[in-house]
């Protein structure tokens, strides 16, 4: 198997004064190269800081992480921004949007660090924001859109740059029901043309949409299944499907 992200022994562990926090308690996963994987667990459980090394934004205590054929689980803080800018695009909760840009401006940021020049960036920001359905919006700022409109001008940022992996974490937490279901049509058109998708969520309902379910409870993998009773917001019998 063609396995994109391979994660060994994986451990993490905060120093806190005199206490030791063991985040993360020797983890072992592998991710295949377009799977679509729901990262769950409670509050406390470690997937917040998986998704963190996952996303190259922090590094491991001890073990080893293969991310499309590069060691990053030792490599310092520059490798890693590179890394992040080429392999990852990510969706966060909370939009995390800059309120003076317009929807076009955000989108095409990434590319500013990837060396394109100005032409080049807007044309392929307007590219991805029709994409997600708001070719109409791309003068838009933050504030004149709905939240379901900027969690899709956040979509089309982390796909701007074409990268490997899709990392979302609680895409759908500040939503609202029939919007959630749209942005995981998303997500599935995203995954059916080739991405992988990771989506960390405590939603089982959004979970239901993935392929692969990953548990974590203390730091450590509880259960790592295969989704088989998929849903898919396209299916006509689905339940939140709209006329």
């Amino acid at each position: 198997m063609d396995n994109i992200i391979s994660v060994k022994d994986l451990t993490k562990t905060y120093i806190m004064g005199p206490t030791k926090v063991h985040a993360l308690r020797g983890v072992d996963i592998s991710i295949a190269r377009n799977e679509f994987i729901a990262l769950m667990g409670p509050s406390g459980s470690g997937k917040s800081t998986l998704m963190n090394l996952l996303g190259c934004l922090d590094t491991p205590s001890e073990g080893e992480y293969w991310l499309n054929g590069t060691n990053v689980s030792t490599m310092v803080d520059d490798e890693l921004a590179e890394i992040r800018n080429k392999e990852i695009g990510f969706v966060f909760q909370t939009f995390n949007l800059l309120p003076r840009l317009s929807a076009l401006e955000n989108v095409a940021l990434p590319l500013v660090y990837a060396g394109r020049n100005k032409a080049a960036r807007h044309e392929r920001a307007r590219e991805v924001l029709t994409e997600v359905g708001l070719g109409d919006r791309v003068d838009h700022k933050p504030n004149e859109l709905s939240g379901g409109q900027r969690q899709r001008v956040a979509i089309a940022r982390a796909l701007v740059n074409d990268p490997s992996i899709i990392l979302a974490d609680e895409p759908t937490g500040n939503l609202d029901t029939k919007t959630s279901i749209e942005i995981m049509g998303i997500f599935e058109r995203i995954h059916a043309r080739g991405n992988t998708v990771i989506l960390v969520t405590h939603e089982p309902d959004i979970a239901e949409h993935c392929h692969r379910i990953v548990r974590l409870l203390d730091g450590r993998v509880e259960y790592d299944k295969i989704n088989e009773n998929i849903v898919t917001v396209d299916d006509p019998t689905h339940r939140y499907k709209q006329d």
